[in-house]
């Protein structure tokens, strides 16, 4: 018996090593994760002020509608190559259902490198059918196999090639579609059983592997995000968020701030403290040119009100002077820098100060500055004003936090009403798309602006390579992000994360376009 007993135990634990294994091996497969609770379901919370300030106005459903309108024609195009307006007509009535009905989108990675994209969405018996129907006229060049609804849940299965399929079914309110490898509809009822139940009341939650994300969509990898996961709740009027982040390599030690007490003071408007940042510089190559030796650890942002232009930055060096000299020779020695820019910029260093000469109405500077907390580089796009009064203490309670990471405080409103006059030129002085002043996404951030509060974002660290953060704002978004969202909405290239604007191609001119040159042409030779 005791040699049974001693068996049994080690069945036991070999079949519980067996299934870590296997819940481990299917958690691994997860390249991402989102989960919306639905435009009505979020509507219905007595907690929705803040979404229905920021997504139920006539601007917001314009830029909804639009933003919806270019995503259908491209999802047609996907689906059917030679699609017609009558395809998309088919599409486009679908898609306003991710916006009122609650949804869950995930990616999960194959052994053979090709990935399974499945969405389900809760609807209604009478959307299931419009789905199933309308969905058939894009995919009607798709080998067809017609499956009864009572077999499994599965309504139809559609073949594109000998080994990708998109499957339609219906399980526990769900509608899903589901495009990927293998027998597909033999695990969707478990599938639909055991991950799309009691999602709870999060508005918004994702877990997303933004490195296995990058190598599917190569324009996310401008990002260089880390594993991130976080949940989106509504309380008292504001969005509040959770979140972790999964880094891939530890941070350095976190060293006690240094803030520069004498360049920062108030009034201002925003406020932003980082440290353990010089590992992620490192990796980022359009940061090449600016490093220094040794790179600061840590960095200082702030704004001023009513000019916008007074947007400064400051990072603590052991020499200020020295530090300033090895980034003149840096930037003088490498040259590739200057054609990110659309003008000639030209470089002068006099009295502790680097000068940027060639951007019209700017002037920036990057500058010494002998403090209290030791020597800083502080730059900026105007001159920085004279010490007003002190920073609050308040500030200082909030970096002694103790892990503290990252901190940014903002007035949103007031932000998103100095940016623009900033961020147009320096898209145009770095050859990117500027958002135009009517569009609807400008529209949009005109009408909630008068809404927004204060926004508030605090990251600690919890072990070197984990950091976890909050956030408490009026519109969900920093004014930063907010501004960056409007023109990737409008880009040419949306949805494509690709603000750069076209080359320009110098085209030959006639001489009509010319007619001072033409008025100078020489007088034909008198007649003989």
């Amino acid at each position: 018996m005791a040699n049974k007993s001693f068996w049994m135990k080690k069945l036991s634990l070999i079949l519980a090593a067996l299934l870590m294994a296997i819940a481990a091996q299917a958690q691994s497969d997860l390249i991402a994760r989102i989960h919306f609770l639905g435009g009505d379901k979020i509507s219905a919370d007595t907690n929705s002020a803040a979404f229905a300030n920021e997504f139920n106005s006539p601007q917001a459903q314009a830029l909804e509608n639009q933003t919806l309108d270019k995503l259908a024609k491209i999802f047609v195009a996907k689906l059917k190559p030679n699609a017609g307006a009558e395809d998309l007509a088919q599409l486009r009535p679908l898609l306003d259902d991710l916006l009122k009905s609650e949804w869950i989108l995930e990616i999960r990675g194959a052994t053979n490198g090709v990935p399974e994209y499945t969405l389900a969405v809760r609807l209604s018996s009478e959307r299931a059918n419009l789905w199933s129907k309308n969905l058939h006229a894009p995919l009607e060049n798709w080998v067809s196999m017609e499956v009864p609804q009572s077999a499994t849940g599965v309504m139809w299965i559609k073949k594109f090639d000998p080994s990708y399929w998109c499957l339609f079914g219906r399980s526990s309110g769900y509608t899903i579609v589901d495009f990927g490898q293998g027998n597909l509809h033999e695990g969707i009822l478990r599938f639909a059983e055991s991950k799309f139940t009691d999602t709870g009341t999060n508005w918004l939650s994702a877990d997303l592997n933004w490195p296995r994300l990058a190598q599917l969509f190569p324009a996310l990898r401008e990002f260089d995000f880390p594993k991130i996961a976080f949940q989106v709740i509504g309380h008292n009027g504001y969005f509040r968020f959770n979140g972790k982040l999964n880094l891939s390599q530890p941070l350095p030690s976190l060293e006690a701030w240094r803030v520069p007490t004498n360049s920062i003071h108030q009034p201002f408007i925003s406020f932003t403290a980082a440290r353990g940042v010089a590992p992620w510089l490192a990796k980022q190559s359009w940061f090449a040119p600016y490093k220094l030796s040794p790179q600061p650890n840590q960095f200082f942002t702030w704004s001023m009100p009513g000019i916008a232009f007074q947007t400064y930055a400051a990072e603590p060096v052991p020499n200020a002077n020295a530090a300033l000299t090895q980034l003149y020779e840096n930037l003088s020695a490498n040259g590739n820098w200057r054609s990110n820019f659309s003008t000639p910029l030209k470089l002068s260093l006099t009295n502790n100060q680097l000068n940027i000469s060639g951007i019209p109405f700017a002037a920036p500077n990057i500058r010494v500055a002998h403090e209290a907390n030791g020597d800083f580089l502080v730059g900026g796009f105007f001159p920085n004003t004279p010490r007003g009064k002190p920073l609050p203490p308040e500030l200082f309670e909030q970096l002694a936090t103790p892990n503290l990471v990252y901190y940014h405080w903002e007035i949103t409103e007031e932000r998103l009403r100095v940016m623009p006059q900033l961020s147009q030129l320096m898209l145009m002085a770095t050859k990117h798309e500027q958002l135009n002043g009517q569009s609807l996404a400008s529209k949009w951030l005109m009408q909630i602006a008068p809404k927004l509060t204060n926004s508030v974002t605090i990251a600690t660290e919890i072990s070197p390579t984990e950091i976890s953060f909050t956030r408490k704002s009026a519109a969900g978004l920093d004014a930063v992000e907010l501004r960056g969202l409007a023109s990737w909405l409008e880009s040419p290239k949306f949805p494509a994360f690709d603000l750069r604007s076209p080359p320009r191609v110098m085209r030959p001119r006639s001489p009509q376009q010319f007619p001072l040159m033409s008025a100078l042409k020489p007088a034909p030779a008198p007649a003989k």
